[in-house]
């Protein structure tokens, strides 16, 4: 089933052409987050889109075909500027198409000149001006849940915008989207331990390890019980602030560098990949084992050993073992034509396999020898 857009209401405001120069990039853009900035960085803001958000893409289309009219920015009024909260990456684009200057400023290079008649045209932008508030479910659904994807931290930021700053309950963003998935609700837990590690100093996102900040590493990984026993937290606790408990604060901080690393302490992640690597961490942080490997250095896949214990990691070589062996089987008519090396694994596969049956029989007979010693001395 398709997703039907929200309207916007038309009593919002006409459409009306506002010269380029009198409209204002949105500090509080959620594509930006995580940088403290103000109305006042406006070549800042520039810079970021320019460097991080692909605005050369749209410099290039606009460059060759103009802008199209329909595209609409949404803006608010601030005092006596015009901030655009919608169509950020377009206005950069033409801002930057537009004032040369601008481009020797933030040094953006690659932009080809357009003509004077072209800057003419792109001197005035569509607009209508709004609140926040009226086209919240029309940002969100374009943006968390739609055609345009913001990434994960940026979704994060405009649902916990929404819910904090307008009231907007938790439940009602997601059924406005069409999130059937609890995506709202498990950004927004995500932000809240972000937040929290960071306001407790345990964590920085900018000392991590890679030049891209994860943030799903994050959100998804608290979908694992293992990480939410970890960090002791509860049900009625995620969707408030500081949902980690005081005494697990060391804990967070110590996620948080597995996850994303440490320039500072020179460690990297020991997440290289959501899938497998966060389920594992999962299994690991369930064993007291486990967290001592994690801690004392030791490789993910190393700790996932010491947390398993020999048992389980004997049953499970077995099972792969015997997989191989069954998939062997079916290729040695078809695959083997007499090599003399490929006879000589299969006698050292035979060998390995009588020791291995011959030392769990041993051990057996043994365990079975004391299991009725001890039934005899009970009597």
């Amino acid at each position: 089933m398709g997703k039907k857009q929200p309207d916007i209401e038309p009593s919002i405001s006409e459409v009306k052409w506002v010269d380029v120069r009198g409209l204002y990039l949105d500090p509080k853009n959620p594509r930006l987050a995580g940088n403290d900035l103000s109305l006042d960085d406006q070549l800042e803001i520039l810079r970021l889109l320019w460097q991080e958000r692909a605005v050369n893409e749209l410099v290039d289309s606009i460059a060759s075909s103009g802008y199209w009219n329909h595209e609409v920015l949404f803006a608010v009024k601030e005092g006596e500027r015009l901030v655009v909260i919608e169509g950020n990456r377009r206005l950069a684009a033409v801002k930057l198409l537009v004032d040369e200057k601008l481009r020797t400023q933030i040094k953006a290079s690659g932009i080809r000149s357009i003509s004077a008649e072209a800057k003419k045209a792109l001197g005035d932008l569509p607009v209508i001006e709004c609140t926040r508030e009226q086209v919240w479910e029309y940002i969100g659904f374009k943006h968390v849940n739609g055609p345009q994807d913001w990434d994960s931290i940026a979704k994060a930021e405009y649902v916990a915008r929404v819910y904090n700053e307008y009231g907007v309950p938790l439940d009602k963003i997601a059924r406005t989207i069409g999130d059937k998935h609890q995506t709202v609700k498990r950004l927004y837990h995500g932000l809240m331990v972000l937040e929290q590690a960071e306001q407790a100093g345990v964590f920085n996102r900018e000392d991590r390890w890679g030049t891209r900040f994860a943030y799903s590493h994050l959100w998804t990984g608290l979908g694992y019980s293992g990480i939410q026993e970890f960090l002791g937290l509860k049900d009625q606790r995620k969707l408030k602030p500081n949902p980690v408990p005081s005494s697990r604060r060391g804990e967070l901080g110590e996620l948080c560098r597995w996850l994303y690393g440490s320039k500072k302490e020179n460690k990297p992640p020991i997440i290289r990949s959501q899938n497998p690597d966060l389920r594992i961490l999962g299994e690991v942080l369930r064993s007291k084992t486990g967290v001592a490997a994690l801690r004392a250095g030791l490789p993910l896949e190393t700790s996932r050993k010491a947390s398993l214990g020999d048992e389980r990691l004997l049953r499970e070589a077995l099972v792969m073992a015997e997989q191989i062996l069954r998939e062997a089987v079916g290729l040695v008519v078809t695959g083997y034509r007499g090599e003399t090396d490929l006879l000589k694994n299969a006698e050292d596969i035979v060998l390995l396999a009588q020791s291995i049956h011959e030392e769990m029989e041993r051990e057996s007979r043994s365990k079975n020898g004391r299991r009725r010693t001890t039934r005899l001395r009970t009597r």
